[in-house]
């Protein structure tokens, strides 16, 4: 009898957990050793201490679970247990960066794969809309939520189900629910959890979450008619989608075909989502578009404007402001501002850099991201975090706090200043539009099925 194949899964503790479900969970022939874990997409969560991915997710082949290490130990990785196989299985990154993974771990003796998403798409017994990106920070979100909406309004049951990010216990988070803030506390969720629950639960939505997308779907149909996929970063969608909406940003003109695996998105995308035009050059707006079409030329385009929606603009003019904005959009999404500093500069504020009021681990993020402006990025994967958070805010000399995170940073930290909130809204421009998009869709849905 052959030896197995021993195997690392390269992750940022999501896309990986879910490769690993579909395709290596019960297959007798290889042997995972472990999961990485990259700091730069899982900041102030690689130095907590060893973590386990449990026997109870990891399956019979695992009595023990699987260790889940630094992505700076790969090479070490590699060769003290002799690895056969390096499987990549994160998203939103540069291809130079996939070439120097690949690099480091062909020199340290293993092969370099990548898996399609044919193995890894669930099929589910309800239609499916999905909506992926080419980077993060495209505006998935705001999309998914809106098509949400559309299909709640026409007289459907419809819940979002949300590419995971589970830092806490990964056996309570193996399949979560989303309706009400104190499902939040319930699962324990990080701020950038928190971003992508939250607001659901303001518009009256349900989402679901987690680890173990086969249970997800299942709980998720006893209450469905329709399902929409809420993608995370760029990652490629968990279900085999009936209708792929793909969100692209002319704000970074030529990422559509640099980075993994926004491009394997964009060549499947039914649809594809130019947003952010009202920030963006009419060339750059082009460029994208010709992208798009020369690697899928039947996918329809739909152009938009992410619009600036601020709470209260009174209360902003004129003021001193500190900003805060979306944490991964702003460090490994590379953008410098998001919409705080949109709404700011709109609304004549006077911006204060808030680098010198950092401490700890907030401070080492401007480190290792020195493309951020004058901005915070809600960062706030521990409790030490969020009080790093917190007292930067009171102790900057600014007269407003304003928030382009989505969620409402006053429920979970003590500001002594006023915080103003700013939100994008996806307005489309012409047609095709997604109302129309999803009706066509849900007629045809309903023919298929005789019925939703």
């Amino acid at each position: 009898m052959s030896a197995k194949t021993k195997a690392v899964i390269i992750g940022a503790a999501g896309m990986d957990f879910h490769v690993f479900n579909t395709v290596f969970r019960d297959n007798p022939e290889i042997e995972v050793k472990a999961f990485t874990m990259a700091s730069e997409q899982n900041l102030g969560t690689t130095e907590s201490g060893k973590r386990i991915y449990p026997p109870s997710l990891a399956g019979v082949l695992y009595p023990d679970g699987i260790s889940i290490i630094p992505e700076s130990e790969l090479t070490k990785f590699i060769k003290r247990e002799e690895i056969d196989e390096a499987y990549l299985a994160y998203s939103d990154l540069s291809y130079n960066y996939v070439m120097n993974l690949a690099s480091t771990c062909l020199a340290a003796g293993a092969n370099f794969s990548l898996i399609s998403p044919r193995f890894t798409m669930i099929k589910s017994e309800k239609p499916v809309i999905s909506v992926c990106a080419v980077r993060t920070g495209c505006g998935k979100s705001q999309t998914s939520r809106k098509i949400v909406q559309i299909i709640k309004d026409l007289g459907y049951n419809v819940v979002a189900i949300r590419e995971p990010m589970p830092y806490g216990d990964l056996e309570m988070q193996a399949s979560m629910r989303f309706e009400t803030y104190s499902d939040l506390e319930k699962y324990g969720c990080t701020i950038e959890e928190r971003e992508e629950y939250e607001p659901y639960i303001e518009r009256g939505l349900v989402i679901y979450s987690g680890v173990d997308y086969e249970k997800i779907i299942m709980q998720a149909e006893k209450e469905a008619d329709i399902i929409v996929w809420d993608g995370g970063n760029n990652e490629v969608s968990f279900y085999v989608p009936d209708m792929l909406i793909v969100v692209a940003d002319p704000l970074r003109p030529g990422h559509e075909l640099s980075y993994y695996p926004g491009e394997v998105n964009a060549r499947l995308a039914d649809y594809v989502i130019i947003n952010k035009e009202n920030s963006a050059d009419g060339s750059a707006i082009r460029k994208v578009e010709e992208n798009i079409l020369k690697i899928n030329p039947s996918t329809r385009i739909i152009h938009a404007d992410s619009e600036i929606i601020v709470e209260n603009p009174e209360a902003i003019k004129g003021k001193k402001a500190v900003l805060v904005e979306d944490g991964p959009t702003i460090t490994h999404g590379g953008m410098p501002y998001g919409a705080a500093y949109v709404a700011a500069r709109k609304y004549g504020c006077d911006i204060i850099n808030p680098k010198k009021f950092t401490s700890g681990e907030l401070r080492k993020v401007y480190e290792e991201f020195s493309h951020i402006g004058d901005v915070i990025p809600a960062m706030g994967y521990s409790g030490k975090q969020l009080r790093e958070l917190e007292d930067a805010l009171n102790r900057s000399d600014a007269e407003i706090v304003l928030s382009g995170t989505p969620i409402d940073l006053s429920k979970i930290i003590k500001a002594e200043k006023p915080i103003v909130r700013v939100r994008y809204e996806l307005a489309e421009k012409g047609k095709p539009n997604l109302q129309d998009a999803v009706k066509e869709f849900l007629e045809k849905a309903g023919k298929k099925n005789h019925g939703i």
